[in-house]
């Protein structure tokens, strides 16, 4: 194509000019090192870039990268029935992007629906609806928008979900497609509900209690049925358990080693009213977060300590994994502490969400099991925080574009 035919739209700027004028293979190369929101954003330059953009095999080597990136996604809205907010920041960026969801949603969703992030994977989003009790799939980069059809369980509001009880991941059966799993106590039964986004139909499917683990299977899936500090509740489920087998019930629990060589860890003390304990579960894993009170009169409290605790290899009890050093824990005071956990590959991502004054502050942590390996990811201002109020965070897998 030729430089004076790739520039033909008369509103293109000079910058953009300029940069349509590069050779095809440099142009590709930029390209590559940006993340999926901000190529989205590219594609309304013109149309050679467009076309660039579209070409099948720069397609796979741009996702070949970016199914590789952490996201962290948070929804905030600046009242109830105000249209929300999305943010998201990539370990690959240097900024926290504004996604439009609230256009994507624009006619799918009623004005004023009170939204609630409730976790994401990959391109996929799920939201809880307050107003209907229903779930809103959105498709990011496709943005395609989908209620999903009444839960088994019937009308389910903001306060009816846990967490660590569900999980969103890609259908590997059929692409742009995706499961959605959570785990319930029905009738003191533990009940697994998976909703198929390309069949669009729910199953449940009983667990059973299992002294014969499979464990370790890098596709099983763990939700938390219940956390107390002495002994949890797990379901661990695996892609057979889909078809013909039944997903297994874990009751890990904190055994008498474990106790006397951590007392910290084993729930809130009685006679330590100047400490508390915050548990944040999230697949196989658990971190225990203590915090010590430095001003009773306000509440302040600051971060002592940050364990990773793991499901044994027999799934009978927790066993200590790692400490978090001193020096990638915030000593910053807070009010309130709250916050998710996941695990990708021999990476545990722990996002906590603090708030001091009024003020809202996002920490994120990731330690590596493998390389025995602690980080601190720096983030960017939090400034679109302030004044909000927190309706979800997510961590989620990379964008990718469809092929």
């Amino acid at each position: 194509m030729e430089k004076n035919q790739r520039c033909s739209n008369k509103d293109t700027n000079t910058n953009s000019i300029g940069f349509c004028l590069l050779p095809s293979e440099l142009i590709q190369n930029i390209l590559l090192h940006l993340c999926i929101p901000e190529i989205i954003r590219m594609k309304l330059l013109n149309k050679f870039v467009l076309t660039t953009i579209s070409d099948q095999s720069f397609i796979q080597q741009l996702n070949g990268g970016s199914h590789r990136d952490t996201w962290i996604f948070v929804y905030t809205r600046r009242w109830r029935r105000d249209n929300g907010v999305l943010h998201g920041f990539s370990d690959r960026s240097v900024r926290w992007f504004k996604i439009p969801v609230a256009e994507i949603m624009t006619g799918e969703v009623f004005p004023g629906e009170d939204l609630y992030l409730l976790t994401a994977s990959g391109n996929f989003l799920l939201f809880a609806s307050n107003t209907h009790s229903g779930i809103i799939a959105v498709d990011l980069v496709g943005k395609k928008v989908t209620r999903i059809g009444s839960c088994p369980l019937g009308p389910r509001g903001t306060s009816s979900w846990r967490r660590s009880g569900m999980k969103l991941v890609p259908d590997p059966s059929c692409s742009g497609h995706f499961r959605f799993m959570f785990a319930e106590m029905v009738n003191n039964r533990p009940v697994l509900f998976t909703y198929r986004s390309n069949t669009t139909t729910w199953q449940t499917k009983e667990a059973e209690d299992t002294t014969n683990w499979d464990f370790k299977k890098k596709s099983n899936v763990f939700l938390s049925l219940s956390n107390r500090p002495h002994e949890s509740i797990v379901m661990s489920v695996d892609d057979e358990s889909m078809i013909n087998r039944f997903p297994a019930i874990l009751r890990p629990r904190m055994n008498h080693d474990a106790i006397r060589e951590c007392p910290s860890s084993v729930g809130f003390s009685r006679n330590d009213l100047d400490s508390q304990l915050l548990h944040i579960h999230g697949d196989e894993y658990k971190v225990v977060i203590r915090l010590d009170k430095i001003d009773t009169s306000k509440m302040k409290k600051v971060m002592k300590s940050l364990e990773v605790w793991e499901i044994s290899s027999d799934g009978e009890k927790w066993e200590l994994v790692s400490r978090a050093p001193s020096e990638v824990i915030s000593n910053k005071p807070c009010g309130v502490m709250m916050g998710c956990l996941e695990r990708r590959l021999s990476v545990i991502r722990v996002a906590l969400m603090t708030n001091h004054e009024g003020l809202w502050n996002i920490i994120w942590l990731d330690y590596d099991k493998e390389k025995d390996k602690w980080e601190w990811v720096p983030l960017p201002d939090c400034r679109f925080l302030q004044g909000s109020n927190m309706a979800g965070i997510s961590f989620s897998s990379g964008l990718t574009f469809s092929l």
